[in-house]
């Protein structure tokens, strides 16, 4: 089913009295660890926003920026404030579970065929072709996620995202840094436009 098709997107509201069970928690964030070669993010959205239709485009890009602050990597920490947000604690649990358990059984086999196998040269090739599908997805995820600014034609918010590009990818300034800089910024910048609408 595509986007185009598909029903209309649930209220949070709805969401929130009918939330998927933790048996559908569990085996959604499967689903999504196991089509993740080179990461998670592209097939996280695309399961959460367009396919299960839990989260709008908005709300997916205001929990995973919170993830950001977390410790720890951004995937994990949004499986477990996902899961946490529909079904509680377990909820949060069963979207851990099913996002880092069958993967870690898939790469532990996949490391023994790795450590025999290692320096086959048509195996290297085809990491070396992964590792660029990985680069193509991840553009992907980036250019979706930036669709809510563009229909907004939030220029201003779009102006602080290649600003923190910029310093990160391109300046290479520390990440930490640039958030303790970019986040006052923007939220100085949300309030300043939300005044201006009034």
């Amino acid at each position: 089913m595509t986007a185009e098709t598909a029903p209309a997107a649930p209220v949070t509201a709805d969401i929130a009295k009918h939330p998927p069970s933790l048996r559908t928690l569990f085996f959604a964030f499967a689903k999504m660890s196991l089509s993740g070669f080179g990461g998670v993010l592209v097939f996280a959205r695309r399961a959460i926003v367009e396919e299960h239709r839990w989260m709008t485009a908005e709300e997916f890009n205001e929990t995973f920026a919170l993830c950001h602050f977390m410790p720890g990597p951004n995937i994990v920490n949004l499986s477990l404030v996902f899961g946490s947000r529909l079904r509680g604690i377990a909820g949060g649990l069963a979207a851990f579970a099913g996002l880092l358990g069958p993967p870690t059984l898939l790469v532990t086999g996949l490391a023994a065929i790795y450590g025999h196998f290692g320096q086959v040269d048509a195996l290297r090739r085809v990491l070396a072709g992964v590792s660029c599908v990985a680069v193509g997805l991840l553009a992907s995820a980036v250019f979706r996620m930036m669709s809510p600014l563009l229909k907004k034609r939030d220029v201003l918010g779009l102006m602080v995202m290649l600003a923190v590009f910029a310093a990160i990818g391109l300046a290479r300034l520390p990440l930490p840094a640039v958030l303790l800089a970019a986040v006052p910024l923007s939220l100085a910048v949300t309030y300043a436009k939300l005044r201006w609408a009034r």
